[in-house]
């Protein structure tokens, strides 16, 4: 008989946002898969749960896929988490629940913690279509995706690491144009969360002069569409006329 693939979300901060089922997944999982087995111990410890755990992590998910499909195929019921949030979304996660897919192997995933879902909504930007980007790459690409999103109408979601968002911002200012709206969340449900609300340029400047910490989502306006010019289609036959009767007048 085969086993179940569980896809656990965990907090992004506030251990509270945990929910009751979740708990009770990895309490009753053979084992759990963790991205860091220290700070999922912290977070199993609170919780009273003591489930072995097994690393997880970018690292070696090459090598121990099939590994795992295999253990749940002859019946192992195993539960996924990374150190925050859900896992496969900017972290580990999806290899293993391609490869048990592909298998038929049962997978399911809760409902839970994510960071970019707060920070969206926070941001009071327009959030009935969005297109969540990730990390954007550290070197190689970075100015080509940017450029391919210059145009792109919905609302982007970006991950970005403290370090590196005042770059971004000023990247970003370049490409979209200064004065794009975008919103910055950091320690998204921590006791020092944060939204900063503005345009790029002025993200930007705030951030060079106070150094970001923390997690941080950053929230991008979509290139809007110009309005359109209304064109007066008599305009033409009104401009005629009037030249007629003042010729008349003549």
């Amino acid at each position: 008989m085969a086993g179940k693939l569980y896809i656990v979300p965990t907090p992004v901060g506030n251990l509270e946002d945990m929910t009751p089922r979740a708990i009770t997944v990895l309490q009753q999982a053979d084992f759990v898969l963790a991205e860091d087995t220290r700070t999922s111990g912290v977070l199993m410890k609170h919780f009273g749960i003591n489930t072995p755990m097994r690393s997880h992590h970018k690292f070696n998910e090459h090598d121990t896929v099939e590994r795992l499909a295999e253990e749940l195929q002859g019946g192992s019921v195993i539960a996924l988490v990374t150190d925050a949030g859900t896992p496969a979304i900017s972290d580990p996660g999806f290899l293993l629940v391609r490869e048990c897919r592909r298998r038929e192997i049962e997978v399911e995933t809760l409902p839970g913690a994510t960071a970019f879902v707060p920070a969206l909504v926070n941001s009071g930007l327009p959030c009935e279509r969005f297109t969540f980007e990730g990390f954007l790459p550290q070197k190689k690409g970075r100015a080509s995706r940017l450029e391919a999103l210059a145009h792109e109408p919905r609302t982007m979601i970006f991950y970005e690491s403290p370090m590196r968002l005042v770059k971004t911002l000023q990247q970003m200012a370049e490409v979209f144009g200064e004065q794009r709206q975008a919103s910055v969340s950091r320690e998204i449900s921590k006791l020092h969360n944060t939204t900063h609300n503005g345009t790029l340029a002025a993200l930007a400047a705030h951030f060079q002069a106070n150094a970001p910490r923390g997690e941080i989502v950053l929230v991008v306006e979509g290139e809007q569409a110009p309005i359109p010019v209304k064109v007066d289609k008599y305009a033409k036959f009104k401009q005629k006329h009037i030249q007629q009767l003042n010729n008349i007048e003549e």
